[in-house]
């Protein structure tokens, strides 16, 4: 039983140290965050986040996966409720859209991924795993626009997955969701003519 409730409390840390990372990295940057600031807002010794991660760049790419699954969800939740190919392409848009309509303690600062790999030297773990994650969402749109009998399936994808990687952005250095609202009305014209 007591090995149970370790387990417990060792996954109740390493939640509230992804928590606290999550927020400070989105805030602040990977750069400008420190182990200390993580350990002192989750809550936790400094031994305690090395037992649930081997490093700072191990934290980071979990925090780049936590990101990911999060942006899944979102959009898992936007096609639950879309009935058509055509649809289901602007729930990737909806999706990016409730990522800068969320709650953010210090303000929407745009893609935390982007954001992540900017910082982060080419060939490391967490942009590669950024790097992933935009190519997936193109290529969710590309299984939708061949749902859709798209004929450019390729091309088409490619140019909405720059619409909505250029409005996010823009939205970030704005602060403000209404680059992501006009690139959504882009891209339904964009599948209305193809």
């Amino acid at each position: 039983m007591e090995h149970g409730k370790a387990r417990t409390a060792r996954g109740a840390a390493r939640q509230r140290l992804l928590n606290a990372a999550a927020e400070r990295f989105y805030a602040d940057g990977i750069s400008a965050t420190g182990i200390d600031t993580i350990t002192a807002e989750a809550g936790v010794a400094k031994m305690t986040l090395y037992n649930n991660f081997a490093s700072k760049d191990e934290l980071v790419l979990a925090y780049i996966e936590a990101r990911h699954e999060e942006w899944l969800a979102l959009y898992r939740t936007r096609l639950a409720v879309n009935t058509t190919a055509r649809d289901a392409v602007l729930a990737v848009f909806d999706a990016y859209l409730d990522h800068a309509e969320a709650a953010y303690a210090h303000g929407f600062r745009g893609c935390g991924l982007l954001n992540a790999a900017a910082e982060l030297p080419v060939g490391t773990p967490g942009r590669e795993a950024v790097r992933r994650h935009k190519e997936e969402v193109e290529e969710i749109v590309a299984g939708h626009l061949q749902a859709a009998g798209v004929d450019d399936v390729p091309g088409t994808a490619e140019h909405l997955a720059f619409l909505l990687e250029g409005a996010m952005s823009r939205a970030g250095l704005e602060a403000s969701s209404d680059r992501l609202r006009h690139a959504r009305q882009i891209a339904a014209a964009v599948l209305d003519n193809a």
